[in-house]
């Protein structure tokens, strides 16, 4: 495995509490969405789980209201990026490693694991041109593209550690989680899709028993 390809581990079930301390020393926080859509209604929407990611509403590529917990994380093994549809430098080659892992993966990506690509320049990226976008990379079932309200993208991200100010400095990692289990792994987007492809493994077939 290439020194490229750094593996760390960044949440588990039972630490949400102190992951989320860790985060907010390492970024500025957005504001909390206005709205109060991120707030747990249910006695089960209570979990740790959707108490640290919230459930903001987002929209993804088909102009659908999605719920950032409920809809997009829960239950799921996914792989989550940042992006912006006119970045012309590091975008292009992680969207193509998503590509490329949902050739490997086949038709395991909307059973298995689902990939999420999220914009960090939500006042640009319209669902059309997600979906649009989309269309470039071949995305198929199970490949969402999320973009939304700015206050709820940035809460969003900000809770997987990657909100940025400026849409430039978004980071060039693949967030790899399998939500049921509680394990997180990073990994540099752009690294070797044969090993990126371990990692997604890896994170698929955890039990969580022996963590």
């Amino acid at each position: 495995m290439t020194r490229q390809l750094f593996i760390l581990l960044i949440l588990s079930a039972a630490v949400f509490a102190t992951t989320q301390n860790c985060v907010a020393q390492t970024q500025t926080a957005p504001p909390a969405p206005h709205d109060h859509s991120h707030m747990a209604k249910t006695p089960e929407a209570s979990s740790q789980a959707q108490k640290y990611f919230t459930d903001v509403e987002l929209i993804n590529q088909d102009g659908k209201k999605v719920h950032f917990y409920s809809d997009v994380l829960k239950g799921k093994t996914v792989i989550v990026n940042a992006f912006f549809t006119s970045c012309t430098s590091v975008c292009p080659p992680m969207n193509r490693n998503m590509e490329k892992i949902q050739e490997v993966l086949g038709d395991r990506v909307g059973r298995d694991v689902f990939l999420v690509s999220m914009t960090v320049d939500p006042e640009t990226d319209t669902p059309a041109r997600m979906k649009e976008y989309a269309q470039k990379f071949h995305a198929g079932p199970g490949w969402i593209f999320l973009t939304g309200k700015k206050e709820n993208l940035d809460w969003a991200l900000y809770k997987l550690g990657q909100y940025v100010e400026q849409k430039d400095d978004h980071k060039t990692i693949f967030i790899i989680g399998n939500e049921p289990t509680g394990l997180w792994k990073i990994a540099f987007g752009m690294a070797n899709v044969a090993e990126l492809v371990q990692v997604v493994e890896s994170v698929v077939n955890d039990k969580g028993a022996t963590r």
